[in-house]
């Protein structure tokens, strides 16, 4: 092999590796890119700017004197600034670049120990150019090679364990997972300074003044993707944890909610009470008011019974105390927004489900159907609320009219939360929450939740099963 074609083999290679960490960026974006339901030539899109991007400066850089660390800058710059286009958070887009070029570097390390035992066993020992040249390119094939294979598999793996947690890390997460990836590049740096260094007339070679190096390198290499998977593992467990922890302060707050509207109820049947006793004496004083011809007196008087007796109406009644108190309440406040609300509801028969978990589930499915219904305008708004029994199944579904797209989640497949703020009482509020609490508790009783949309239509419908647990709300 000539000194030409040897130098033509080398752009072509690095040519060729270029495209394949291009490609090899743009698989490991490639989840966080797909948002639920999105279209598959958007996803497409972005995954060309990704790989586009890279592509675009690696270029560059062989064709002016940009060095590594400019380019590596000017990467995470273009795509931390595209990062809303892409559907990313900034914070996690610059994380994965960190991350990347991280797994990049320390993979040529773990390679150039075996490069440079090939190069000392079958390159250096020659006499001729022509195989100097041959040889090299053979070991700097495998050396590619190699570097290739252990980076996609360190990548590959990263990749699945990121794809396992929902990744939205704040700024100090940041610094917590990009702390051993940022000291894996340094590393990288400082010890390819030192693979060859020339003073003078002499010529440092590390692995020929350091044999030890040939082992110990790689090993340290190692530690560092060890110590960002211990990292990324720490961190999606305290995610979990924390994603649990709000989940049961939701369901907390709505078992508390319920309580206290239970003790209304309470106090809502003990007025009843006292205006049945009350009633006599009404009468007796509509009789007198009668008899002395006191008409407008006695219609004013019947006027203020009826305001008196109308708050203690109950316009749907489906058997059961905590079904009663929710659905009302929700009836309420849709009509008093203006949004139609029809409901044939009836509570099942069977003592086999808990009172409180329908009490949830009813609870998020119609304060996530009011939300949506408040924010329309200009089309008819409603809400269609039906339960039936059909032998050792309950089914409960929940109709409402709502505008936008709705993003699902990969994993889930429940629509993402829009909003993020504190968790109240009004257990509607935290929206991806909520649906979660009604996964969980559909899971209880080994059922189904299923989602569908049509045009403007958002329908919700949940399927229980019988358990052997007794109901003593009943």
């Amino acid at each position: 092999m000539s000194e030409a074609q040897f130098l033509a083999f080398q752009n072509i290679t690095a040519a060729a590796e270029i495209f394949v960490y291009a490609g090899s960026l743009a698989y490991f974006f490639y989840p966080f890119l797909r948002r639920g339901r999105e279209r598959k030539r958007n996803i497409e899109k972005k995954v060309l700017i990704v790989a586009a991007a890279y592509l675009l400066l690696s270029f560059a850089g062989m064709v002016f004197p940009l060095g590594r660390w400019l380019c590596m800058v000017l990467l995470a710059a273009i795509l931390t600034a595209s990062s809303g286009y892409l559907g990313m958070n900034p914070k996690l887009c610059f994380l994965l670049l960190l991350f990347f070029f991280c797994l990049q570097n320390i993979s040529r390390l773990m390679a150039e120990s075996l490069f440079h035992v090939l190069a000392m066993g079958f390159v250096w020992k020659q006499t001729r150019m022509e195989i100097i040249f041959r040889n090299t390119a053979a070991a700097y094939s495998i050396y590619i090679l190699l570097t290739v294979l252990i980076f996609t598999a360190m990548l590959r793996f990263l990749r699945r364990r990121l794809s396992d947690c929902a990744l939205e890390p704040d700024v100090r997460e940041v610094c917590y997972l990009g702390l051993i990836p940022m000291a894996g590049l340094l590393f990288a740096n400082v010890i390819g300074r030192l693979f060859v260094a020339v003073q003078g007339n002499e010529v440092f070679q590390l692995y020929v003044q350091h044999p030890a190096f040939l082992w110990i390198v790689p090993l340290i290499a190692i530690l560092f993707y060890a110590g960002i998977i211990a990292a990324v593992a720490s961190y999606c467990r305290m995610a979990a944890l924390r994603e649990e922890k709000e989940t049961y302060f939701v369901k907390e707050q709505q078992l508390r909610a319920l309580q206290e509207r239970m003790e209304e109820m309470d106090r809502f049947y003990t007025g009843i009470q006292r205006l049945r006793h009350e009633m006599k004496g009404h009468l007796t004083n509509i009789r007198g008011l009668a008899e002395s011809g006191k008409y407008a007196e006695m219609e004013q008087y019947i006027t203020k019974m009826d305001a008196g007796i109308d708050a203690f109406a109950l316009t749907v009644k489906t058997g059961n105390a905590v079904t009663d108190v929710i659905i009302n309440d929700k009836k309420k406040a849709a009509e008093k927004a203006g949004i139609k609300f029809q409901t044939e509801f009836a509570y099942p028969q069977s003592g086999k489900y808990d009172a409180y978990d329908i009490g949830i589930i009813l609870n998020n499915l119609l304060s996530n159907a009011l939300e949506a219904c408040e924010k329309i305008s200009g089309q008819e708004r409603y809400i269609l609320l039906s339960g039936r029994q059909k032998r050792k199944f309950f089914l409960i579904e929940v109709k409402n009219s709502f505008a936008g797209e709705i993003e699902f989640d990969r994993k889930t497949n429940l629509p993402i939360s829009t909003k993020r703020q504190d968790i109240s009482i009004d257990y509607g509020a935290f929206h991806g929450i909520g649906l979660s609490n009604v996964k969980r508790e559909v899971e209880k009783y080994m059922g189904d939740l299923k989602i569908s949309i049509r045009k403007n239509d958002f329908d919700v419908t949940v399927m229980l099963q019988e358990r052997s647990t007794g109901n003593e709300y009943q």
